[in-house]
């Protein structure tokens, strides 16, 4: 399927012309029914929530609305995931009936479609996803059912988490008009738009390469991100939706924060990929001290456990110690089960690709979410560029992934250098993302721990 309605041509005297593809809107009626619908949805919605907005969220919308259908009709299984996600979505606002007391008394409400309710569903399903992902990376016998059980769980999550984003969207003006925003405002939120973005993307490259086995590996870093979801909403009971700081009140969050994110997600399953390519090509290795990849993940996993653990006398709360014993038993599997594992991933070309695709659309979208946030900083504070310790580390993070795209690109880079490269971008993207919020202060400071 063409991605772009147009194709190039040359002429005689060298001139480049774009002609309109006409065979890109010979659509089924499937198709162009998806289409109405997505422009219907955005008509209901500019009608029913117009008060609301302001003119440039306006124009946010008007935007989204093709964009929708062409993200639809590039891949199918967006239609979707669109239409069961504003249908559900519509069912829980419904329900509530301009009263959030309904999302205790409503057993809709209280167990499925109410925002935290959701979420909780999200995180289920992929830890559910997750440990079917590796029961088919070392079963034998039924082994394509299992992987396609995971990936539908997968897809399940992605629903129940975009349900609960949309319906908290909708909680939040219950509790006030000036407290009403789109929910990517502070850690809890974008932590639930982290995973489903990241769950999102490998669902496309799995479609693409036709492979699940690499579900086992960029499911674990989506899981330790719900583990730390989980013990946010906890600990720190994270799932309130709390007023906006004024910095925040403003139509730049709904296209930086998103942008951002999917820089994020991206790059975090490029180095769960580069990860699976380095035990691809150690498989063979029996000296315990040159399987530096897998003693990598032991530390990266039992960061949390280290970092967010409750002070108390016996050091380790019950949920970190729990996650602490998870952690040490998948590196203990991934050990004791490289062959296996090894056998089940793709060829080094196609993690290859896979790796370098998913930088190369990430960073596409990490620059131009640094553009916004230059733009929103100086409506907000007067200036583009402050170095700011958020904003000193996210220009690290994009030199880090230009110089491994000029790398690629003008040097030929690949193989092991570039893996290990990814996955140590794994740790600069980290601390640009909940780094700087736990050990730095700053402008940036909303997402507190």
């Amino acid at each position: 399927m063409s991605a772009l309605p147009a194709n190039e041509t040359v002429g005689t005297d060298g001139s480049v012309t774009l002609e309109l593809n006409a065979s890109y809107f010979k659509r089924s009626v499937w198709e162009w029914l998806f289409a109405v619908l997505v422009i219907a949805g955005g008509v209901f919605a500019f009608v029913q929530y117009q008060s609301a907005m302001d003119v440039y969220e306006k124009g946010i919308l008007l935007g989204a609305m093709p964009a929708a259908i062409w993200l639809g009709w590039l891949w199918k299984p967006l239609q979707r995931l669109m239409l069961v996600v504003a249908a559900f979505s519509l069912l829980g606002i419904n329900t509530y009936q301009n009263d959030l007391a309904r999302a205790e008394t409503v057993f809709w409400l209280k167990y499925f479609l109410s925002s935290q309710s959701a979420i909780l569903w999200m995180s289920m399903l992929f830890f559910m996803a997750t440990l079917f992902y590796w029961i088919g990376v070392f079963a034998k016998g039924r082994a394509d059912g299992l992987e396609l059980v995971a990936s539908r769980l997968v897809w399940a999550a992605v629903t129940m988490a975009l349900i609960g984003t949309m319906v908290r969207w909708y909680e939040s003006y219950l509790l006030g008009a000036d407290i009403g925003h789109i929910p990517v405002s502070n850690l809890y939120e974008v932590f639930v738009m982290f995973c489903w973005m990241t769950a999102v993307f490998y669902l496309y490259f799995e479609a693409q390469y036709n492979t699940r086995a690499l579900g086992a590996f960029v499911m674990l870093v989506v899981s330790a991100a719900v583990g730390f979801l989980l013990w946010y909403t906890v600990e720190r009971q994270a799932q309130e939706i709390q007023p906006l700081v004024p910095a925040l009140k403003s139509w730049w969050m709904k296209l930086h924060v998103p942008a951002n994110f999917i820089g994020y997600g991206t790059f975090a399953l490029a180095a769960m990929v580069a990860f699976a390519y380095l035990i691809k090509q150690q498989a063979s290795e029996t000296k315990w001290y040159r399987m530096a990849p897998l003693w990598l993940l032991g530390v990266v996993l039992c960061f949390e456990p280290i970092v967010f653990r409750k002070s108390s006398v016996t050091g380790l709360s019950d949920y970190w110690a729990m996650y602490f014993g998870i952690s040490a038993l998948i590196v203990a599997g991934i050990l004791l089960g490289r062959k296996a594992i090894a056998a089940k991933l793709p060829d080094f070309e196609v993690l290859d690709d896979v790796m370098y695709k998913s930088i190369a659309v990430g960073f596409a979208f990490f620059t131009i979410a640094t553009v916004l946030g230059a733009l929103w900083a100086a409506e907000a504070w007067g200036g583009y560029w402050s170095w700011d310790p958020k904003e000193t580390w996210a220009l690290i993070v994009w030199l880090n992934y230009a110089a491994w795209l000029h790398m690629r690109l003008m040097k030929g880079l690949r193989g092991t250098v570039a893996a290990w490269w990814a996955l140590a971008g794994l740790a600069v993207t980290t601390f640009a993302f909940i780094g700087v919020n736990m050990f730095l202060s700053g402008l940036h400071s909303y997402g507190t721990l």
